[in-house]
C-alpha cells in the first residue's frame, strides 16, 4: 500500500505537469514495467530462491538441526524437527508470495485512472482488516501487561514457597509443630491454590472472556469436571488426610486391609505397597481411609515392636521349663532385641494342654516374616533338643513305650538325610 501511495503521488505529479496526454500514459506504462521487473526480482530471487535454499539446508543430512528432548527422553527426532521447520518456512514463503502478488495487482490497478477506484477499495478493505487487528492489539496491551504482572507475581510466590518447603523437607528449616513429611503435600496444595486464584484473577483480562461463547465453554468444562471427578477428588482428599494424620510414610512397613508390606510410593490418588513376595499392590487412598492401618515402623526404631507366637504344651511339662525353652529360642534368633527383654505369658489352660505365648521385641519391622520364620525354627530346635513334644493344637499318642514324635535336631539344613 505504501508503494501504491508513492506511485500515485508520482502519477499525480506527472498529471499536474503533463496532463492527460500520451506522454503521461507512456510514463505510467514505463513505471508499470519497472515495477513489474522489481516485483519479479523480489518474488523470484528473494522469496523463492532464499526460502528454497533455507529449505534445502534444513533438510540435508548434515544439517545442524538438533532433536527435541526433555531431559534424556527424545520427543522429536532431528528429522521430524527438520520437517516441521521446513513446513514453517514454506508457510512463510507462501504468505509472502500472496502478499507480493496482492501488492502488485493493487498497485497496477492504481496506476490507471479508470481502475484507481477499485484499487483504493481493495486497499481500504485490506487496510481496515489489518488496522482493526493492530488497534485491537494496541487496545489489549494494558490488559496484557496486567495479566503478565499477575502471572509473574504468582510464579515468584510459587518459587518462594518451593524453596521454603524444600528446606523444611530437608530439615534445613524447622517450624514447630510442622513435620518434614508434610512439606511436599503442603507445597502441592498451596501451588494449586495459587494457580487457581491466578486463573480467577487473570480470567477477566483474557481476550474474549466476556463473550457468551467463552463463558459457555467455561461452564461446560466446569460441569464435566464436577460430574466426572467425584472418585478422583475423594482419593485426593483422602491422601491429604492420610498425610496430615501421619498414618504412614514412604518406607514404613504396614498392614492395610490385610496387605502387608513396605510403602514405596504415595501419590495424590493411590498408595503402593511392595509385599515380602516382591509384589506391588496399588491401593486407592479412599479405600485406605475406610479401613484400619497397622504401622509396624512407627515404634520399631525407637522402642521396638513385639513379635508374638504361641505353642501348646502338655500338662506333664513344668511351665518354668517351657518358659526357659521359649526364652532361649528368642535369644538365639537374629534381630531380636535384648532390651526390652522377651517374656512368656500363659494365655489359657485348655483341656489337653497349656497355651504359652512368647513375646520378643525387634527394631526391624521390615524383616517380620523372616524373623518369625527364624524364631519358629529356633523354638522347634529348643524343644526337640530338650525332648519336649509340642502338642499343638491336638495330638494323640498311646504311651506304651513308643518313641516321642519329634524330629531330629540338625545344625545345618543341608545335612538332612536323603
Amino acid at each position: 500500500m505504501y508503494m501504491l501511495m508513492l506511485i500515485q503521488a508520482l502519477q499525480d505529479f506527472l498529471l499536474e505537469f503533463l496532463g492527460d496526454s500520451p506522454k503521461a500514459l507512456l510514463i505510467t506504462n514505463i513505471a508499470l514495467m519497472v515495477f513489474t521487473i522489481f516485483i519479479y526480482w523480489l518474488f523470484y530471487f528473494i522469496v523463492f530462491r532464499v526460502f528454497k535454499r533455507l529449505s534445502r539446508r534444513v533438510l540435508k543430512e548434515d544439517s545442524q538441526v538438533q532433536p527435541l528432548r526433555i531431559q534424556k527422553q527424545e520427543i522429536l527426532s532431528a528429522r521430524e524437527v527438520a520437517m516441521i521447520l521446513n513446513r514453517s518456512l514454506m508457510a512463510i514463503s507462501w504468505f509472502l508470495r500472496l502478499w507480493i502478488i496482492f501488492a502488485f495487482v493493487n498497485t497496477a490497478l492504481g496506476l490507471f485512472e479508470w481502475t484507481r477506484e477499485a484499487s483504493e477499495a481493495i486497499a481500504g478493505f485490506v487496510g481496515s482488516i489489518i488496522g482493526g487487528m493492530w488497534n485491537a492489539f494496541i487496545t489489549y496491551l494494558p490488559d496484557l501487561f496486567t495479566a503478565v504482572v499477575i502471572i509473574s507475581i504468582a510464579y515468584m510466590i510459587i518459587r518462594l514457597f518451593r524453596l521454603v518447603f524444600e528446606g523444611v523437607g530437608r530439615q534445613r528449616i524447622k517450624v514447630p509443630g510442622f513435620y518434614p513429611e508434610w512439606s511436599s503435600t503442603s507445597y502441592s496444595l498451596l501451588r494449586l491454590l495459587i494457580i487457581a486464584m491466578t486463573v480467577v484473577v487473570v480470567f477477566p483480562y483474557l481476550p474474549g472472556s466476556d463473550s457468551p461463547a467463552f463463558q459457555g465453554v467455561s461452564i461446560f468444562v466446569g460441569v464435566l469436571l464436577s460430574l466426572g471427578s467425584t472418585t478422583a477428588v475423594a482419593n485426593v482428599v483422602a491422601g491429604i488426610v492420610i498425610t496430615y494424620t501421619r498414618a504412614f510414610r514412604v518406607g514404613n512397613y504396614v498392614n492395610i486391609s490385610g496387605t502387608e508390606g513396605k510403602i514405596i510410593e504415595r501419590t495424590a490418588f493411590v498408595t503402593r505397597i511392595i509385599t515380602p513376595k516382591n509384589v506391588v499392590v496399588s491401593m486407592p487412598n479412599a479405600s485406605i481411609m475406610s479401613d484400619k492401618v497397622i504401622n509396624y515402623s512407627t515404634q520399631a526404631k525407637s522402642e521396638g515392636i513385639a513379635l508374638h507366637t504361641g505353642v501348646t504344651i502338655g500338662y506333664d511339662v513344668p511351665w518354668p521349663t517351657v518358659q526357659q525353652l521359649l526364652l532361649s529360642a528368642a535369644a538365639a534368633t537374629e534381630n531380636i532385641e535384648e532390651e526390652p527383654k522377651p517374656f512368656v505369658l500363659q494365655t489359657s489352660l485348655d483341656d489337653n494342654y497349656v497355651a504359652y505365648e512368647l513375646n520378643a521385641f525387634t527394631r526391624r519391622a521390615d524383616l517380620r516374616p523372616r524373623i518369625y520364620s527364624d524364631l519358629h525354627a529356633n523354638i522347634l530346635d529348643a524343644f526337640h533338643t530338650a525332648g519336649v513334644e509340642i502338642t499343638s493344637p491336638h495330638y494323640r499318642a498311646v504311651r506304651d513305650g513308643n518313641e516321642p514324635a519329634m524330629a531330629a535336631v540338625l545344625s545345618h539344613p543341608e545335612s538332612a538325610p536323603e
